[in-house]
């Protein structure tokens, strides 16, 4: 017995020696010098404590926390969420203002640099993160999508049979932080529509581009259709989210499909978001093509992220979901 325990315990070590004797090609592998040697801990940033420290995970004996700063430096801020659940020491590298600092005027950009300043500064207590969770905003990690079902009256077979069928197709939106978004309506999965919902897919694909424009809680967008007989889509959406900071809803308030005249837009040099300032909801430029509210298809708008794309429920098919309550 202790044959075999010497026996096991010979050939683990010579394992992790010929781990870390070992020559790699291309790509370096610093953290194989660490394996047998005791680093001394360093203690947390702002410790006034004379007392050693000693912090028993090997990730913090060996990386100071300026490089774990410069690591959470490059995640996103949902990413930055879930490790400030991992442990203390993170939680407290996480909330650096700088972090969240950066998160904000990227999401806010169209603001400036100034503006989101003075509101941070007059709203949220001079606190980035706070205002990172508490100020609605678009998410753009993802696409809202919006399932809408209907029953349509089949074709009678024989005299016997009257077959219906539900009918179901999505709306989805991919906002950009610079005020552009995508806008497609399909009959496609959510993990279909995922992989060529953006800016590098041909426009069969990816849909119509638009612009939009967030004021508080209210999100008005537009784009044109092409075509012979141009034609204005406009629509209000309101953000709202089911936990604080999720922002992962979109009611959809207003659906206005107008007429326009070619010659107005050029003349706004394709600024619609400034065009539609002035134009009445119940007006069209074109009287070929009329202003029509739409009632239909209004389910709201519900946030999936694109790791999610390929495990949601929004891709199960009518005959096990025949309708979905977004919440």
């Amino acid at each position: 017995m202790a044959s075999d325990i010497n026996n096991s315990i010979s050939l683990e070590y010579g394992f992790f020696s010929r781990l870390i004797t070992k020559e790699f090609l291309g790509t370096e592998r610093p953290w194989l010098k660490l394996y047998g040697k005791r680093v001394r801990p360093v203690a947390p940033f702002g410790s006034v404590s004379s007392r050693p420290f000693d912090d028993p995970a090997l990730i913090h004996r060996s990386l100071p926390d300026e490089l774990l700063s410069e690591v959470f430096a490059r995640m996103d801020p949902y990413t930055l969420g879930r490790a400030a659940c991992v442990c203390r020491r993170w939680r407290y590298t996480v909330r650096n203002p700088s972090l969240w600092r950066s998160a904000c005027l990227k999401t806010w950009q169209l603001y400036g640099v100034i503006e989101n300043c003075r509101i941070v500064h007059s709203k949220y207590d001079c606190s980035w993160r706070k205002m990172w969770t508490q100020r609605p905003r678009i998410r753009t990690d993802g696409l809202y999508v919006s399932r809408n079902t209907y029953i349509r009256v089949g074709v009678s077979e024989w005299t016997v049979t009257n077959p219906v069928h539900v009918v179901c197709y999505f709306r989805y939106i991919r906002f950009y932080p610079n005020g552009k978004f995508l806008y497609k309506v399909s009959s496609q999965k959510v993990k279909e529509a995922a992989k060529c919902m953006n800016l590098r897919a041909s426009k069969a694909d990816r849909g119509f581009k638009g612009d939009y424009i967030l004021a508080e809680d209210l999100v008005d967008a537009a784009l044109l259709y092409p075509g012979a007989r141009r034609t204005l889509l406009r629509i209000r959406l309101r953000i709202r989210g089911t936990i604080m900071g999720a922002n992962n809803r979109l009611d959809l308030l207003q659906l206005v499909t107008t007429g326009v005249n070619e010659s107005e837009i050029n003349n706004r040099n394709g600024d619609i978001l400034g065009f539609i300032d002035s134009l009445p909801v119940d007006e069209t430029l074109n009287p070929d093509v009329p202003a029509i509210s739409h009632n239909r298809g209004m389910t709201p708008f519900v946030f999936v992220q694109f790791d999610e794309a390929e495990t949601s429920v929004l891709n199960l098919p009518v005959d096990k979901m025949d309708y979905f309550v977004p919440g």
